[in-house]
């Protein structure tokens, strides 16, 4: 296998203090820790952070769930990517299922149904990062 390495330039435009301030053409924000309570899906425990208003490449959530509880059958255009902090997720992807735990990593690719559930006994934990700055989600009930 052979890997082809390239190297981009990108003009970027530099603020009077010095910072970058675009990337990828689009306006960057300076560096900011962003409280929990700015992400949380309404009374939840569930954080759900979109790149784009931060100048990120990716979004994500970051899922606490009870056992039984997770996402129904949905698919997005693009790769998602989990990894399961704590407890253990039955990932349905195509027609395949899987068991990750603590410490695991999945990937599904763009356009692929999936879903997960909490199979633990106690919480899960996963970050379920979207390899896109804003969220596409299409939920299988909706066809």
């Amino acid at each position: 296998m052979q890997v082809a390495a390239h190297r981009t330039s990108t003009a970027h435009a530099v603020d009077a203090t010095g910072t970058d301030s675009t990337e990828h053409g689009r306006p960057t924000p300076g560096p900011r820790a962003i409280p929990a309570d700015e992400l949380r899906v309404g009374e939840s425990r569930t954080l759900r952070f979109e790149g784009r208003p931060h100048g990120s490449g990716i979004s994500f959530f970051l899922v606490e769930n009870t056992p039984g509880q997770g996402p129904g059958l949905h698919r997005h255009p693009y790769s998602e990517t989990w990894t399961v902090l704590e407890g253990e997720a039955t990932i349905r992807a195509g027609g395949e299922t899987l068991v990750a735990r603590a410490g695991d990593t999945a990937v599904v690719g763009a356009g692929v149904w999936h879903g997960f559930t909490n199979t633990g006994s106690g919480v899960l934990r996963i970050m379920c990062v979207h390899a896109s700055d804003v969220m596409i989600q299409e939920w299988l009930h909706e066809q």
